[in-house]
């Protein structure tokens, strides 16, 4: 989509010369072709399956080591049991001294430093906005809007699918599992919505927040962790009486790491529906800067992994 002004804008020329899925992986010293790469994948389900550059029973540590390339984008899906494959995918092309992109929690919010001290050691590039908040810019404002700030909190709202089903409860007064159903008939959550409703997946986001933007070395053992489940309608009306909603509310602090249900007034800037992920960020020369923007979705996810790229190669010219 952004091809042509990539390449006007920047002098950025992107060439895709390896995919790997479950089935294997495409690739192609000199350019993959991006229009069938899609029709491929869409039509087919499997990398491997693209014409003449298509390779089966290859792994992604494999692809990494035969192909000459710049950058790493880690797409796979989070796994926040030990955080693999995505971590030795990662640790392989920073060795490499390859830079890295990616959008996965899961050895972010696991194994951050050990990253960061790979990365640091061969001086790559290391970007993950795209981790927390979708297309919310958090992770780059922090390090770069208000450099020369020092940020002491950050509390918002964290996960799109709790904010949708806890909006919708607020807004028509429908019970929590009814609302559940719908929003996983839409594609607003997962089959499986565990990580969501439990606040797991926000706190893995405090997580690589607290040690990105505030410097702390912590992972997700050390949350404090309630979900929305036993979040009721009534509770919801009560509240919604006294002018105030309830919502999945996040926070990392230097005292304090912590995603539970709180209270949020009316008119807050916490008072946001739908899939929309918001976060206030306090310091102390800018005060309270609030950022929201849509925390979920391909194309938002795109937006973040693309200005991740586009940074790096600013970077380097």
């Amino acid at each position: 989509m952004k091809r042509e002004m990539l390449i006007e804008k920047y002098g950025l020329d992107i060439s895709i010369v390896a995919v790997t899925d479950r089935s294997g992986a495409a690739i192609n010293p000199n350019g993959l072709d991006i229009e069938l790469l899609l029709e491929i994948k869409d039509k087919t389900g499997k990398i491997a399956n693209y014409p003449e550059f298509g390779v089966s029973d290859i792994s992604g540590v494999q692809v990494l080591d035969d192909v000459d390339y710049d950058c790493l984008v880690e797409v796979t899906p989070t796994n926040i049991e030990d955080g693999e494959p995505a971590r030795t995918h990662m640790l392989k092309a920073m060795k490499d001294g390859k830079n890295v992109v990616t959008s996965n929690k899961g050895p972010l919010s696991l194994n951050f430093h050990e990253l960061l001290e790979a990365a640091d050691s061969t001086n790559a590039h290391f970007r993950y906005e795209a981790s927390v908040g979708g297309a919310m810019p958090i992770i780059n404002f922090s390090h770069e809007t208000l450099a020369g700030n020092k940020i002491t909190s950050v509390q918002g709202i964290l996960n799109g699918t709790c904010n949708y089903i806890l909006s919708r409860m607020a807004n028509e007064g429908s019970p929590y599992l009814q609302t559940l159903n719908e929003a996983q008939e839409l594609g607003i959550a997962e089959t499986d919505p565990t990580q969501d409703v439990e606040g797991i997946d926000a706190a893995c986001k405090i997580v690589i927040l607290a040690n990105s933007v505030l410097n702390r070395d912590v992972s997700l053992k050390d949350v404090k962790m309630e979900g929305i489940t036993r979040i009721t309608p009534e509770s919801i009306a009560l509240a919604k009486k006294e002018g105030l909603l309830i919502k999945l509310i996040g926070e990392a602090s230097y005292d304090n790491l912590e995603v539970s249900p709180r209270l949020v007034r009316e008119g807050s800037p916490f008072a946001v529906d739908g899939t929309l992920n918001v976060a206030t960020l306090k310091t102390d020369l800018a005060d309270d800067v609030t950022v929201a923007g849509k925390g979920a979705g391909s194309i938002e996810t795109a937006s973040a992994i693309l200005s991740d790229i586009v940074s790096i190669w600013k970077a380097r010219s």
